[in-house]
Formats: C-alpha cells, sequence, structure tokens
C-alpha cells in the first residue's frame, strides 16, 4: 500500500493480513482524500445491499478491489449480461465524491467478519476512513415511512449528531457482521457510524434503503444521491432479491441486523 505525496491518497497494492488468510487485492487504483466507506452486507430486508448496490449503479463506481479471505463462501459471482466471473465481496470506488462502497453478494459469518475487521482497520488508520454500518430492525410494515436512527464511536458521535439523525427510542444490540464490525470498532475506539433503519423482516425493503439514503449516507457523505430508478424499481427490486431474503431469515448469525433488547435481559 502506498501513499500518494499530495493531500490524495492512491491504493495501489495488494493488503495481506494475517499470514495471508484474508487479502485486499487491487484491480484498478484510485486517489482518495478522507473517504467514507459504506457497508453494505445482506441483513433484514436487504437495506444495507440495496443500499450500497444503488451507491455503485448510479454513480457508475469504479471496481477498486477485491477481498478474498479463507473463511468467505469459495464461490464465483456473474453479472447479467456480463461474462466476467468476480469474488462475492468487493470494493467500489469513486474518487469524485470521495467515497468506497463495500460491496457483498452473499452471507458473511462472523468469523470472516472478524478476519475483515482485522484486514479493513488498516484501511480506516492510514487512510482516515470513516466506515458507515447500515443495519435493519425488523419492524412490520404500515402507512408510516420506516424509522431512522444513528449510532456512533469516537467522533462518529458528533456526525450522527451533525447529520440530524436521531438517537435510538429504546436499548438494542446489533448482530451478524456488522455487529462484528462495530465491536471491532468499539473495542479499538475506532470513529465508526451506525445506521439502522425499521425493515420488512420477511422481503427485501427498498423503501428503507431509500431512507438510509437520502436521510442517513447523504448528510454524513456530504453526497447528493439521485433515488429515482432505487424507486421506479422497487419492485423489481424485491423480486430479484427476494431468494436471498428468504436465505437471509434463516442464516442466523449471518444475517445483518439489529434488535431491541429488554432493559433487564
Amino acid at each position: 500500500m502506498t501513499v500518494a505525496p499530495a493531500a490524495s491518497r492512491s491504493f495501489t497494492t495488494a493488503v495481506v493480513v494475517d499470514e495471508g488468510m484474508t487479502t485486499i487485492a487491487v484491480q484498478e487504483d484510485v486517489a482518495v482524500t478522507e473517504p467514507s466507506l459504506v457497508e453494505g452486507f445482506p441483513g433484514v430486508g436487504l437495506v444495507g445491499k440495496i443500499a450500497a448496490d444503488h451507491l455503485v449503479q448510479e454513480f457508475d463506481m469504479t471496481h477498486h478491489a477485491n477481498v478474498h479471505c479463507d473463511s468467505l463462501p469459495k464461490v464465483a459471482v456473474y453479472r447479467e449480461g456480463d461474462t466476467e466471473l468476480q469474488p462475492p465481496v468487493r470494493i467500489y470506488a469513486d474518487p469524485d465524491r470521495d467515497l468506497l462502497v463495500l460491496q457483498s453478494d452473499v452471507p458473511v459469518g462472523p468469523d470472516a467478519a472478524s478476519e475483515l475487521a482485522t484486514c479493513l482497520a488498516g484501511w480506516y488508520d492510514d487512510y482516515s476512513t470513516t466506515p458507515i454500518y447500515l443495519s435493519g430492525i425488523p419492524e412490520e410494515k404500515d402507512e408510516s415511512p420506516p424509522t431512522l436512527y444513528g449510532l456512533g464511536v469516537g467522533a462518529g458521535i458528533g456526525a450522527v449528531s451533525d447529520a440530524g439523525i436521531d438517537a435510538p427510542s429504546e436499548a438494542g444490540v446489533v448482530s451478524g457482521p456488522t455487529g462484528v464490525l462495530l465491536s471491532d470498532a468499539v473495542e479499538a475506539d475506532r470513529t465508526a457510524v451506525a445506521l439502522v433503519v425499521e425493515s420488512d423482516p420477511r422481503f427485501p425493503d427498498p423503501e428503507a434503503a431509500r431512507v438510509l439514503i437520502k436521510k442517513g449516507i447523504e448528510p454524513l457523505a456530504d453526497l447528493d444521491v439521485p433515488i429515482d430508478h432505487l424507486v421506479e424499481r422497487a419492485e423489481q427490486i424485491r423480486d430479484a432479491k427476494e431468494r436471498l431474503a428468504k436465505r437471509m431469515q434463516n442464516a442466523g448469525d449471518e444475517s445483518t441486523q439489529a434488535r431491541p433488547i429488554g432493559m433487564y435481559q
């Protein structure tokens, strides 16, 4: 990994952690300054994945790096109309917007998330990256818009407040791979933000993902994200991602989610 001499920083080489267990293999160099990193692991309502996928597609982000990890599922993924096979966990970059997105096409277990936390910690520390973690909290749908609240570690607490994002109305816990990454941030006192949105526990929830983007990611990362396509394609998104959503319902610790806890639990 090298650092550009100017204010921006360029990711130019693979990063190997824990004797080769985890590798971030750079596909195309990018130059960023103090990027926000949006994490999009599958979870309740697939809200994080839908939001991350939308950012990558809407901004036509550069496929920056592949994440290889011993405990990640050994699969290869492909896209409609594209003959190229890719690993299931990738990082995309937009230098103009100082933005990175971690995109995952598969559920990620806690062991793999622990390795990723160790690996990504180098990015956070060396490149002043602020991670924005996304999670859904199960809530049956009604006519009211999904509620969003924010959490933070270190300077992330102030970032949530400055963005005008509400604090949670009850105690809770974030589990799954996002919970592992947040736990690592708490232990290391490393700046991080978590956004939690009410989400349909049974089906993909593009409406909750829209709230994540407009009320959370936009003010935190200083972005203006067009969402017309997300709204227009809501039904198509539900259909395309319903199989993964059903798998996530039975994924246990592999599913990113927030859930309330009783005061004396």
